[in-house]
């Protein structure tokens, strides 16, 4: 099982869809970063060398992923809710914040809310 940037890459995948497991690694960046190296992006996995595994790994070091990304991530909405964006303010009442419609929609970041009746009791209730 190859391991890079702290993420167990799984063994029965091409290559190319294993990289993409890092955080910052995307479809475009694992297709360069494998053609840069003169691997195929067919390869499983668990076919690749040690040889290869350590020139991936080396390639991967020089960008910014798993660890450091998240923290800078964390860090740029910290600044946002602090000088009181738009977004930041967002973020604090975890709403969306890419313009999405709340009205209906949004149940993943909202959570399911429950409806609240009129504040009338039934006939049954007021005897």
């Amino acid at each position: 099982m190859a391991r890079i940037a702290g993420v167990n890459l799984p063994n029965d995948k091409r290559i190319e869809i294993a990289l993409m497991y890092i955080m910052g690694i995307g479809a475009s960046t694992s297709g360069k970063i494998l053609d840069d190296l003169k691997i195929d992006r067919n390869t499983r996995t668990n076919r690749l060398n040690d040889d290869e595994v350590e020139r991936i790994r080396r390639k991967v070091e020089k960008l910014k992923v798993e660890g450091d990304l998240r923290i800078e991530t964390a860090r740029n909405i910290k600044r946002l809710k602090e000088i009181g964006t738009y977004v930041g303010t967002r973020h604090a009442k975890n709403l969306p914040v890419r313009g999405q419609r709340t009205k209906t929609n949004a149940r993943t970041k909202r959570g399911k809310r429950v409806t609240v009746g009129s504040g009338r009791k039934k006939a049954a209730e007021k005897t």
